[in-house]
């Protein structure tokens, strides 16, 4: 059902078709596809009919009528409808009884337009019999039976048809008057919002826009709509909508997921994301699809518009961020000033965060192309994630990275910022489906003035570039936790690191062996509690003598460190090189 066509909550001026249709005789809150053969029984040639029907019955949608052919049917089990195949979907079927043949099989004739779909049988001019043989075999086959005096069965027909026209109509006349208000509301400078609201007030229930990967970028209806259906199965933990497992445009109606539909949002060969809407107390029909995709054509029309604006405003927003980066933004107070007008607020307390995808974009066999579309759309989650926390806080996408500027309060320690962080990046990451590219943060120090900038972008970046090499993908590390690895990062040959392992923790360095690791963990140990062997037993799990022989062996191998200093700051050192990943 399409409530565009029919909602009372929409009659009015702006929908002027509506009042014609609200004073036709035949209501149309039913699928707009049909009409219920209860309000088929209010048409003025079936006024005094008699009806044999259960009230389920009743509320079956008829979608078309026809004559049955009486020379067809005239012999026993022969098909109606001039021996053509019946439509599979609801009609009514009209005859009289008068015009078949003497002996036709009247069970055989009902079992016949059972199996074609029929909705209802309406037996016309009964001439004086009170219909019992119709009534009777109706009610055995499941089909109910409407006997008629007087009218034709043409003129039941054309009745039938005639309703089921109007109905069609208005139905096409009102959802173009809703495209046109859709269209308005853009053309008025609306966004996805408000298409959103005045959808979910043509349809009920809640509307989405989405990603191509499923993050929502507007979203309209009431609370209790919108929290049924970010409960439903189609959206993950994140509140994101899983994409890659929902089908796009009408479902079965008998399906537990008719009550949600989704439609693609297309500009020429664009997919700018999903349009989808979501009920529950009813299925979504080929019509909802239909408003839905005339929908999705004004949607692209707002993102395609949006993002013109966008383009020209991010490339003033990257070059000024830019320039303040490297400390080129002018005096404190100017570039303050300048990123109010962009809609930024810098003058507070911040720290730097940078993302970086840990697919290496310069060694790829993606096109050119998708590399920078995957980048834009990295750019867009990182800013409706930031957004979401803090509009003011500026999120600029450059060619291999996305810097955010993150407010933290005054006292907040390492810990409190990390949290705060790490929440933008789980919404970010999501679930790692809908095509998500994995990335690893770096998160600088907190600055109180714009002069503090450059370097903690510095910071950002040795974060992310450190982290990734110690903990891999999706690394989330701040600056003070790199430790000596800061100083390790800035050295540029790694094969001069690699030789000053190999050197320094001879065979240790590779895996050769499986003791090879173990003896390394021993080691590394030994080192972090400055040599105390039965602090080192008891962190490892071993017995006091199984560790002196372990120790005994290492210095066999590598020299006396339990006496040496020196030597131990070297193997220290050879140790955190090698937990760093890539060298």
């Amino acid at each position: 059902m399409v409530n565009v066509a029919n909602d009372p909550g929409v009659l009015d001026a702006e929908l002027p078709a509506a009042q014609a249709l609200a004073a036709t005789p035949l209501p149309t809150r039913e699928l707009v596809t049909g009409v219920p053969l209860s309000r088929v029984l209010l048409l003025p040639a079936l006024a005094g009919a008699r009806v044999h029907a259960t009230a389920d019955q009743l509320g079956t949608v008829v979608t078309r009528a026809s004559v049955h052919d009486t020379q067809a049917g005239s012999r026993p089990g022969s098909r109606p409808d001039s021996g053509r195949e019946l439509s599979p979907d609801h009609h009514v079927v009209c005859l009289d009884p008068a015009k078949l043949a003497p002996g036709t099989d009247v069970r055989g004739l009902v079992d016949t337009l059972v199996a074609g779909g029929a909705a209802a049988l309406v037996v016309t001019r009964t001439g004086g019999t009170d219909g019992t043989d119709w009534r009777s075999t109706g009610a055995a086959a499941g089909l109910p039976v409407v006997l008629v005096r007087g009218a034709s069965p043409e003129l039941v027909v054309t009745e039938v048809l005639g309703a089921l026209l109007d109905q069609q109509s208005g139905i096409l006349a009102r959802v173009d008057e809703a495209h046109q208000i859709l269209v308005g509301i853009v053309l008025a400078g609306g966004g996805l919002e408000d298409l959103c609201e005045r959808l979910a007030g043509f349809l009920g229930g809640a509307t989405m826009v989405t990603t191509t990967d499923g993050r929502v970028l507007a979203r309209a209806g009431s609370e209790a709509d919108l929290e049924a259906a970010v409960a439903l199965d189609c959206f993950d933990r994140t509140g994101r909508l899983v994409t890659e497992r929902e089908p796009v445009g009408i479902r079965d109606p008998r399906a537990d997921n008719a009550g949600r539909a989704l439609v693609r949002i297309v500009a020429g060969q664009l997919d700018h994301g999903l349009l989808s809407a979501f009920v529950v107390d009813r299925a979504l029909t080929a019509d909802d699809v239909h408003l839905l995709e005339r929908a999705a054509t004004v949607a692209a029309l707002a993102i395609t518009k949006d993002q013109a604006v966008s383009a020209v405003e991010g490339k003033y927003r990257a070059e000024f961020l830019r320039d303040a980066l490297s400390g080129r933004a002018g005096a404190p107070a100017e570039a303050i000033a300048h990123a109010a007008a962009l809609g930024w607020d810098i003058d507070r307390r911040l720290v730097v965060v940078v993302a970086e995808t840990d697919e290496d974009d310069a060694h790829t066999t993606r096109s050119p192309e998708e590399v920078s579309s995957l980048q834009q759309r990295f750019a867009r989650a990182w800013s409706q994630a930031m957004a979401v926390r803090d509009p003011r806080a500026p999120v600029v996408g450059f060619s291999q990275e996305v810097v955010a500027l993150h407010a933290v309060p005054a006292d907040a320690d390492t810990d409190a910022v990390m949290r705060a962080v790490g929440e933008v990046v789980r919404i970010v990451r999501g679930d790692g489906g809908g095509g998500r590219r994995t990335f690893s943060t770096g998160v600088s120090r907190p600055i109180d003035s714009l002069a503090g900038l450059p370097a903690a972008y510095d910071e950002a970046l040795s974060a992310v570039s450190v982290g990734r090499q110690l903990h891999g993908a999706s690394a989330l590390t701040h600056f003070d936790g790199l430790g000596v690895f800061r100083l390790l990062s800035l050295i540029p040959d790694s094969a001069d690191l690699r030789r000053f392992v190999e050197e320094s923790l001879g065979p240790l360095a590779n895996d050769d062996l499986p003791e090879h690791a173990d003896l390394r963990t021993t080691l590394s140990v030994l080192i972090d509690t400055n040599m105390n062997v039965a602090e080192t037993a008891r962190m490892l799990f071993f017995h006091y003598n199984t560790l002196r022989y372990r120790i005994a062996k290492l210095e066999k191998m590598l020299g006396p460190f339990t006496s040496d200093p020196q030597l131990r700051l070297k193997l220290a050192l050879a140790l955190k090189v090698h937990q760093m990943r890539g060298i």
